[in-house]
């Protein structure tokens, strides 16, 4: 075991050549650290396994052998450095409703099925589409994971169970802190649970070599002496044989493949598991400064992770950022860290199962809340609104969504609502209108898109209002003119000019207009005059009280061009016209 265990290192960190010097011992350190912060991903990770099986309605055993999976195969992959996989809480709600309807038996075809469309997309490049994603949303994703995280691991650390859902866990902790008020048993548990907690925002400041020993393995180790001891009796972990619960899926499980219902699972699991992964690992690269993630290459390893999950009857794979961001802060340099995780998983649960039932549920509970808060980053939400208000409000949004509901919907929502943003911001119109005489004139400049139609149609409105024989709807400052403004104002042109009314309509790219007609620009030339030059506008009057110059034309102005493009060598002698 120790010559293959070599073996993995020298492949997964890279077959770093040891030499001398500094570069010898940065490589050394870095192998140390690799290995701790495969230690703490273990401990975090061991948890959320098991905790996904039961709340997806199959055995533990089957969360841990995705676990190991998730570090073996996907985690031994180049797609990314310190993103880690496993089953996710995500996924937990929607295998518990497949299971349901289908049976524990048709989950490895399912997901087997789905690995392989993730493998696809994969190699057809469609990973890349998810690089696009705003800062706003992914730092909410955090938080929206960060919270039900906390709450929901606020029961084990109290030897109790969680309600369910994330609103269901915060409306029972006052109740939660009235039984263990009770139960000596349970606030023992708890003790060691706040222990591990503060052990890991505090260890770190430990001068010496202990303070690089990982805070969660320090509160193990507390945890393991405190529940030896005697009278105290708080739960400790349970797991079963992982060989047995291995269910391989045969000729009756592929027939299944002929219900719609079936597909429509599958097609649910690939988009979904796809996305959490993806979306992972954009936040996972802002939590450190090493290579960035391969989207396509993370993609397929992903999915042949997921196509062993499905042979072996397991639950499905994604990113997980909980045992991600554990890696990231306990030091990993390499992808080593996250696929000795999986080594450790795999050589616990099959030759040292005694040990983990030594292991109490509180302690690693404690974990898990010290790293939920590390998600939820409270400092970030002040930040985010002093840099951008409304980037605030798309992170606040994503946030409360993935809380309330489910992760992929507010991702989503966070998107969408970005995405307005963005659009309301690109669309910015500046629309000017005054009464000249018998005319009454509309200026437009800026970017009008649908977003800003109520404003155009409430100027052309105004302009029809006016009760002038003549209207000027002057766009030429328009940079984008999309098809709703288009239409808006040729139908409003074609409306009052059928009314009697004398329209004089200049559209984006052409020149001023006199009596109705384009004029001939000096010298003959077809080639078009250039747009005005638009300057800063703004839809209320210019003030001039505080003595700057408007950026407006008087209304008595003259409107026209003058072209500074030479001549013709045959017209530079004689008078034009």
């Amino acid at each position: 075991m120790g010559g293959a265990l070599g073996g993995l290192i020298s492949r997964v960190s890279g077959g770093a050549k040891g030499g001398g010097g500094k570069a010898g011992a940065r490589t050394k350190a870095d192998l140390v650290t690799d290995i701790t912060a495969s230690l703490v991903v273990f401990l975090v990770a061991l948890p959320l396994c098991i905790g996904v099986a039961v709340a997806s309605g199959v055995p533990a055993e089957l969360g841990i052998i995705s676990g190991v999976i998730g570090g073996l195969v996907v985690g031994a992959a180049r797609g990314s450095t310190l993103q880690v996989s496993g089953p996710a809480a995500g996924l937990a709600a929607l295998v518990a409703e497949t299971v349901a309807e289908v049976g524990v038996a048709m989950l490895g075809v399912i997901v087997l099925f789905a690995g392989i469309l993730q493998i696809i997309l994969g190699l057809v490049r469609l990973g890349r589409m998810f690089q696009a994603i705003s800062v706003a949303v992914v730092q909410g994703m955090l938080a929206g994971i960060g919270v039900p995280l906390m709450f929901s691991q606020a029961y084990p650390m109290a030897d109790a169970k969680a309600p369910g859902t994330a609103l269901e866990n915060m409306a029972g902790i006052p109740g939660l802190l009235a039984g263990i008020l009770t139960d000596p048993q349970a606030m023992i548990a708890t003790l060691l649970g706040v222990v591990t907690i503060v052990l890991s925002f505090v260890w770190k400041k430990v001068p010496g070599p202990a303070g690089k020993i990982p805070a969660a393995l320090v509160a193990v180790g507390i945890g393991i002496v405190v529940a030896a001891l005697p009278g105290v009796d708080v739960k400790t972990l349970q797991v079963g044989n992982l060989l047995a619960s291995v269910s391989v899926p045969g000729p009756e499980q592929f027939a299944g493949l002929a219900d719609g219902a079936i597909i429509t699972a599958i097609l649910t699991f690939t988009v979904i598991a796809s996305a959490e992964s993806l979306f992972t690992a954009a936040a996972v690269d802002r939590m450190h400064s090493g290579p960035r993630t391969r989207y396509n290459t993370e993609l397929i390893a992903q999915g042949a992770g997921n196509t062993v999950a499905g042979l072996l009857g397991a639950l499905p794979i994604t990113a997980v950022v909980a045992r991600s961001s554990a890696n990231v802060q306990a030091g990993a340099k390499t992808r080593l860290s996250r696929t000795l995780h999986g080594l450790w998983l795999l050589a616990f649960a099959l030759l040292l199962p005694q040990v983990l039932a030594l292991i109490p549920i509180s302690v690693l509970a404690g974990v898990l809340v010290h790293s939920g808060w590390k998600l939820f980053g409270p400092a970030e939400f002040p930040k985010m609104w002093r840099q951008d208000k409304g980037e605030f409000a798309v992170m606040t949004l994503t946030t409360l969504v993935i809380v309330v509901t489910a992760l992929l919907e507010g991702v989503l929502i966070g998107l969408a609502a970005g995405i307005v943003l963005a659009a309301l911001r690109m669309s910015q119109t500046a629309i000017r209108q005054h009464v000249e005489d018998d005319t009454a004139k509309v200026v437009m400049a800026g970017n009008a898109t649908f977003l800003r139609l109520p404003k155009v149609i409430e100027a052309l409105e105004a302009a029809a209002a006016a009760g002038k024989p003549r209207i000027r709807l002057d766009l030429t400052g328009v940079t984008h003119l999309d098809h709703a403004c288009r239409n808006q104002v040729e139908e409003f042109t074609a409306q009052q000019r059928g009314l009697g009314l004398r329209v004089e309509l200049l559209m984006p790219g052409e020149p001023k207009q006199a009596g109705g007609r384009a004029e001939a620009p000096v010298g003959g030339a077809q080639t078009p005059l250039p747009k005005r030059p638009v300057t800063a506008m703004a839809e209320e009057p210019w003030s001039e009280a505080v003595g700057e110059t408007s950026p407006w034309p008087p209304a008595d102005a003259e409107w026209f061009y003058l072209d500074t493009r030479p001549l013709p060598d045959d017209q530079r002698s004689s008078p034009v016209g």
